[in-house]
């Protein structure tokens, strides 16, 4: 094994580490979570086990940290993400994240044509926040029946039962946010000084 991967291997114990006293979390939490035994996951922290992706995976998942943050992978260099559409019953889904875990950001166009389906509230764990950028979005909400503009924002528990659609005869597009429940969007503002 050459110096440079046996470098990489030995400092991702510390980093394992240092992720669970930010989270806060004993190796018994840790344990409970994962599915790694205690004794593991000391092996790991101190160097003393090598880690495979068996491990890994399940770690990168509780901290909610990408796979390559764990093992300390030597940045790119370029910080644009390369999303890959989805489109499923006209929609198309863009991701624009790609942490996992967390929140998880998406642009999503719906075609051209106001949508004259008949609204299939549905209803899931999470929290929803939306951003219309051109359009007009119908969003049916519990008994509500809204149509947003360009510029209108949105945000709900999504146990409540929601259904989108398209309220025009131009395409919609709208950005969403999309966390697990209880996880809100939090804003920070910091002021500078002129």
């Amino acid at each position: 094994m050459d110096d440079e991967f046996a470098a990489v291997l030995g400092a991702v114990g510390p980093r394992l580490r240092e992720l669970r006293r930010r989270s806060r979390t004993t190796l018994t939490a840790l344990s409970q979570t994962t599915g790694i035994p205690v004794s593991t996951l000391s092996r790991l922290e101190s160097g003393h086990r090598k880690p495979g992706l068996e491990l890994l995976l399940p770690l990168a998942k509780a901290y909610q940290v990408p796979l390559d943050e764990l093992v300390g992978a030597p940045a790119s260099g370029d910080p644009r993400i390369y999303p890959r559409p989805v489109t499923r019953h006209g929609m198309t889904v863009i991701p624009l994240t790609r942490k996992p875990g967390g929140l998880q950001a998406f642009k999503q166009i719906l075609p051209a044509g106001p949508d004259n389906l008949e609204p299939e509230p549905r209803s899931h764990e999470g929290y929803h926040w939306l951003y219309v950028l051109n359009g007009r979005l119908r969003l049916v909400l519990g008994e509500q029946d809204l149509v947003l503009t360009a510029g209108e924002v949105a945000e709900f528990d999504t146990h409540l039962p929601h259904w989108f659609g398209n309220a025009d005869t131009q395409p919609v597009e709208y950005l969403s946010i999309l966390g697990p429940q209880g996880e809100r969007f939090h804003i920070r503002a910091r002021h500078r000084r002129a």
